[in-house]
């Protein structure tokens, strides 16, 4: 049995319908893990592939697709279910025909985020670990926002930076931060939100109605500043985006302040990832929010 025909059969046993691949279509835009559509029955699939020793991320990312449905705020592909076979960890997704969206979609996206964020937990972090890309994402849960962010967040991606050998200003100046996080916190404590978790314009859509849909989630509860933060690192996401989430959900006054501080974690996890082009941004990120606490 190949690969696609365990995947069919997996799929057969978990909607009860059978399931037979007439048409497997590779599907570019990813550089984490492959994926393909599978076709047959009448119905379609997306699959994303990667090594067997991958599975547990795929584990993570359809408990937090589940987590986000569970909501019924936000469009999210549908996990049908996950596994291994031939050496291949998959994760099983409904397919959704994205389409384009205009300025009514980014509104209709800021007030579901909104919405979203507004469901909460008692303490920031989640029940497991998952990914942001492929670097292991920690979420033991904590009671203390700027406890969980200092150390699951930056001190993880800064001790990983230094054993990838960028040391110098980066750990000097980062280690400073840390000691000094709680002071962007004075007058402002967040609910744990839940959050998408990796909310660039890579990540969010539209169905083919026009109704929008997010994906690729690194779920957990924290600051809802930190998903919009992110939103505004690589561009891609409307003023009717903006104007529709403060309308439904103001944002603090240090918020821009503060974004700065939440995407210093996913500048210096792509500093870990993709190498040292990003050397240079993060620490000037951080040299900027160190005078902030001067």
């Amino acid at each position: 049995m190949d690969t696609n025909d365990h995947i069919a059969a997996h799929i057969a046993r978990v909607t009860g319908e059978p399931f037979v691949v007439q048409r497997g279509s590779a599907v570019g835009g990813g550089c984490i893990n492959t994926a393909t559509v599978l076709e047959g029955d009448g119905r379609r699939y997306f699959v994303k592939l990667n090594d067997a020793s991958r599975i547990e991320m795929f584990e993570a990312e359809m408990d937090g697709l589940e987590e986000i449905a569970r909501t019924s705020t936000v469009r999210v592909p549908r996990p049908v279910c996950c596994g291994a076979a031939g050496g291949r960890a998959y994760i099983v997704m409904e397919y959704i025909r994205l389409g384009g969206g205009g300025r009514d979609t980014q509104a209709a996206l800021g007030r579901a985020l909104a919405a979203m964020h507004r469901c909460t937990a008692g303490r920031f972090g989640w029940h497991r670990d998952n990914t942001i890309g492929s670097t292991p994402q920690v979420n033991t849960p904590c009671s203390g926002w700027a406890e969980f962010y200092r150390e699951h967040r930056l001190r993880f991606q800064l001790e990983l930076a230094a054993r990838n050998g960028y040391r110098g200003a980066l750990q000097r100046d980062g280690a400073r931060l840390l000691a000094g996080i709680e002071g962007f916190f004075r007058g402002y404590a967040p609910v744990a939100s839940l959050l998408h978790g990796d909310l660039w314009a890579g990540n969010a859509s539209a169905d083919a109605s026009g109704v929008p849909v997010i994906f690729d989630p690194a779920v957990y509860y924290g600051d809802r500043e930190a998903d919009i933060a992110m939103t505004e690192l690589f561009g891609g996401f409307g003023r009717g985006f903006y104007d529709a989430y403060s309308g439904a959900w103001p944002l603090d006054a240090g918020y821009g302040v503060r974004r700065t501080l939440y995407n210093l974690y996913h500048v210096v996890n792509h500093l870990n990832l993709f190498g040292g082009g990003y050397l240079s941004q993060a620490e000037h990120m951080t040299r900027e929010l160190l005078a902030e606490l001067a």
